[in-house]
Order: C-alpha cells, then sequence, then structure tokens
C-alpha cells in the first residue's frame, strides 16, 4: 500500500525516533524535539502560500538542533530540502539550501575530529559536496521554470493572436462582403449613368434634330426635312446599337478624331442651315480610344446645345493638339445664357464625367448676348 507523499515526513520522523531509543543514552531531548517538528509539520499546511517560507526556515533550524543531538537525523534532511525548494523563492532559494547541505554535512562528518585543521577542512569539504550540486541543481530548476514559463508566456501569446487573428479575418470576411456589395451597386450605378450618357448622346440628340426638321417642314420644302429627319432616326438608331454594345461612335470606326469631327460638324451645318468651321492646330498624333471618344461626344453635346439654345449665325470648332494635352473649343456667336445662374444641365453633366474621368477638364463660358464657349482639355496619354 503506498504512503500520501505529506505523510512521508512523519513516517520518517517515527522511524528516526524509534531508532534514537536503542541507544544507551538519555533519549528525551530528542524525542521532544521531534514532537515539536511533528507539531511544526502539522501547523505548516494550514500557512498561507505567502507564509510558507517561515515554514521551511523553522524545519530547517528544528532539523540542525535534532542533527546536533543525535547524527542519526541527518536521514531528516530531505524533508526540509522539499520544502525549501518548494516554498522559497530566488534570490533567497540557494542560501536556504546550502543551509540544509550544511545540516546534512555536519551529520555526515559527526564522528570527524574538528578540534584540528584537518579535521575542520574535511568538514567544510563534506558541506561543500553537499551544496555545490543541490545549489547547482536550484539554478538549473529554475532555469528550466523560467523556461517554461516563457513557454506558457509564448503560448498564451500564440493563442491571443491567434484569436485575434480569426477576429481580425472575420472582420475582413464581413468587409469584404461589404465591398463585394457595394462595388456591385457603384458598377451598377456606373453602368446606369454611362447608359443614361448613351441615351442622351444618341437618342435624345437624335429625337431632337427630327423634331427640329419637321417643325420646319413645309410644303415646299418637306422633302428635304423629312429625307433629314429619316437620316437623323437611321444614324441615331445606329448610335443606340452601338451604344449598347459598347463600341466606338460610327463616327470614330473608320476615321481618326480630327476627320470623325469635320464629319460630324458638317453634317450638324446641313441639317440646322448654321455653318461650322473646324480647324485643326498643332501636330496631329493619335489618341487613345477613350479619349477621341470623350471629346467626340463633347463636340456633338456642344453643337446640339447650339441648335437647341443658341440662334447662332455661325459655330466655330477647334481641335488643338498642345504639348501634353489636347484641346477641343467649340464656340458660336449666339444669344448665351447666364452660366452662375442656370449650371450645368445632363448633357453638360454627361460630358463632364467624361472627361473628368480621364484626368481631364471641362471649362464652359457664357454671357447673354455674347455667344458661348465650352473647352474641353484630356491629357495626351489618357486612359479610363
Amino acid at each position: 500500500m503506498s504512503i500520501p507523499v505529506a505523510r512521508w515526513p512523519y513516517v520518517l520522523l517515527a522511524l528516526l525516533a524509534a531508532a534514537t531509543t536503542l541507544d544507551q543514552r538519555p533519549v528525551l531531548a530528542e524525542l521532544v524535539l521531534c514532537a515539536v517538528v511533528a507539531a511544526w509539520l502539522a501547523a505548516g499546511m494550514t500557512l498561507k502560500t505567502s507564509h510558507q517560507w517561515v515554514f521551511a526556515v523553522g524545519l530547517t533550524v528544528l532539523t540542525g538542533a535534532l542533527v546536533v543531538l543525535n547524527p542519526l537525523f541527518g536521514f531528516l534532511t530531505p524533508v526540509p530540502y522539499f520544502y525549501t525548494f518548494r516554498t522559497i523563492d530566488f534570490p533567497w532559494q540557494p542560501p536556504g539550501i546550502a543551509a540544509v547541505a550544511a545540516i546534512a554535512g555536519t551529520a555526515q562528518a559527526y564522528g570527524i575530529d574538528k578540534s584540528t585543521v584537518g579535521g575542520v577542512a574535511i568538514w567544510v569539504a563534506v558541506m561543500a559536496g553537499n551544496a555545490v550540486p543541490m545549489c547547482a541543481y536550484a539554478f538549473v530548476l529554475r532555469r528550466s521554470d523560467r523556461q517554461e514559463a516563457d513557454r506558457e508566456e509564448a503560448l498564451a501569446q500564440a493563442r491571443e493572436a491567434n484569436r485575434r487573428l480569426a477576429e481580425s479575418l472575420a472582420d475582413n470576411a464581413t468587409l469584404h462582403e461589404q465591398l463585394v456589395v457595394r462595388a456591385r451597386e457603384a458598377g451598377v450605378r456606373d453602368e446606369r449613368q454611362r447608359m443614361a450618357r448613351e441615351i442622351h448622346d444618341t437618342l435624345a440628340q437624335g429625337l431632337t434634330g427630327i423634331i427640329s426638321q419637321l417643325r420646319v417642314a413645309d410644303e415646299s420644302t418637306w422633302r428635304r426635312h423629312v429625307t433629314a429627319a429619316a437620316e437623323l432616326a437611321r444614324e441615331s438608331l445606329d448610335e443606340t446599337r452601338r451604344s449598347v454594345s459598347a463600341l466606338r461612335p460610327e463616327p470614330l470606326r473608320t476615321a481618326r478624331l480630327q476627320e470623325a469631327l469635320t464629319s460630324v460638324a458638317e453634317k450638324w451645318s446641313a441639317l440646322h442651315d448654321v455653318p461650322v468651321r473646324v480647324v485643326t492646330t498643332g501636330q496631329a498624333r493619335p489618341l487613345a480610344h477613350e479619349a477621341e471618344f470623350a471629346l467626340l461626344r463633347a463636340a456633338q453635346e456642344a453643337l446640339a446645345n447650339v441648335a437647341r439654345h443658341a440662334r447662332a449665325g455661325r459655330v466655330g470648332v477647334t481641335l488643338s493638339y498642345l504639348e501634353n494635352e489636347v484641346a477641343l473649343d467649340v464656340r458660336d456667336d449666339g444669344r448665351g445664357f447666364d452660366h452662375a445662374q442656370q449650371g450645368d444641365g445632363f448633357g453638360l453633366e454627361a460630358m463632364r464625367q467624361r472627361v473628368e474621368g480621364l484626368a481631364g477638364t471641362v471649362q464652359i463660358e457664357s454671357e447673354p448676348g455674347a455667344g458661348t464657349g465650352v473647352s474641353a482639355r484630356v491629357p495626351v496619354e489618357a486612359r479610363a
């Protein structure tokens, strides 16, 4: 049957007390001290953890007293060793262990004559032989405990990091879902705006031209105006189909920007009986498709506004190839308007969105009775 660890000191103390009775000398003092040690062991179990070092120190002192009375009690030193290791922390643990080692060495060197230098040297050597390895073991044990504490702290930090990482991943997943939803909504919104611009620049402008042709038709000129209206309807339908398919406008499909502007201006002039002069300045060079598209639509919108509002006698379209940008200017001598009060309509706003989407700029200058000028500029290397 195994004996619980807490009872081993009592068993060992009882065996040593019984062994002392075999001596042919008075043993009352040893037995009294054994009883005191037993009581001290029992009292030590009730002390708080913060005060148990007092118990270990007292047990060492009592064990030393027993050894002085009878070296046989040197066999009791494992008990104070155990409690010193268990209850006393650094930096006081090594001195406590050295004190127990001195008691054990004294018991082991009990029969040596300590009245001579050689005897004292042997006694000291025996005590050192006990103290050095036990103190070394204390340092090794402390280092191991510190490493274990560091591992526990590292594990705790790793667990905390994993917890935070899991929270971050969960937050990122939620954020990703929100971003996907917002991106989808933004895509839908952008597509709606694109279609609105295309409808305005194709169907709306075409229908406006058709209505203008039908309004001015009379008995002598109805055939010409109806033919022009039919041509406008056909072109508007073609442009609408191309816009839905996100293709290049018809004037740009087979020509560069300056030729496309000339073609658009000539058709507009023929429809509205207003002379248009198209001028190109600078060294013409290829532009990005997006830049040509934006400038062509800007010219179409500007001419459409002239037809609807300006009552102009002549119009000038200038395409300027500058060093770092290309500028389109459309000016008329019509009645103008107060831009500060009226602001931009949908067509002008669509023009701004296209041009500014290419890092370009749009400026509108107009005064009542002084005509209107629309200027759109895009960088040479503009990309959507």
